[in-house]
């Protein structure tokens, strides 16, 4: 009985200190310092109005999107304690377990095109709260930065050589799993769509799947 204790003692600390680390980091991922950068649709419920005055948004389409209501969703217990917990340690070990690729990409990555690893991209969270999305970087430093890659003229044009080896392999995406560390992720959820997407955004509010965290793998 004693020795169940000490290791469920040692597990509650574990979690406890992986808790404060992630709420340390996770003020700066979220803006919450910088107001201008916030997302005006956080919490409310939207849709999208079609106006071939304006701009075309990033999928493509000219309009806007207007709020029609409030809407911030709480979760369950499950999914605001024990989905947080799971997502905690699996993330805390497959950081662990995977920065020796973490380390022989980044160096790949540098030699390759010079310049910053990560690539940091705002994205809509939970409640369509922006937060910064990581990823490895596999397009070069002249690419347009917020706008999807089937978007560019001659996407191809773009990628480095590491970047395709690593896109064809989903390695890029490894980053997520800090994402997913502080919180801003889930390991299970739809895939965050950009800032700018705002005919996904609105499909999306019509499914309630804005309501729940984005995830590095879709749930089938």
């Amino acid at each position: 009985m004693l020795p169940l204790i000490i290791i469920l003692s040692i597990f509650g600390a574990i979690v406890i200190v992986m808790t404060i680390i992630a709420l340390i980091f996770n003020p700066d991922s979220i803006y919450r310092n910088r107001p201008e950068e916030k997302n005006p649709m956080e919490g409310k419920r939207v849709e999208f109005i079609n106006n071939p005055n304006e701009p075309a948004n990033a999928d493509g389409v000219c309009g806007h999107l207007e709020a029609v209501g409030q809407t911030i969703h709480r979760g369950t217990f499950y999914e605001r304690v024990w989905k947080r917990i799971f997502d905690l340690i699996l993330s805390f070990f497959g950081l662990v377990i995977l920065s020796p690729i973490f380390l022989i990409l980044s160096i790949a990555i540098v030699i390759d095109d010079p310049g910053p690893i990560l690539f940091t991209q705002k994205r809509v969270g939970q409640n369509k709260r922006y937060f910064k999305l990581h990823k490895f970087r596999s397009m070069k430093m002249s690419t347009p930065h917020d706008r999807p890659t089937h978007m560019l003229d001659n996407p191809d044009q773009y990628i480095t050589s590491v970047g395709r080896f690593i896109r064809a392999h989903s390695l890029d995406e490894l980053p997520q799993i800090w994402d997913i560390f502080i919180g801003n992720m889930s390991i299970i959820g739809p895939r965050p769509g950009l800032w700018n997407q705002d005919l996904l955004t609105a499909e999306r509010d019509k499914y309630g799947a804005n309501n729940v965290k984005p995830g590095l793998m879709i749930e089938a």
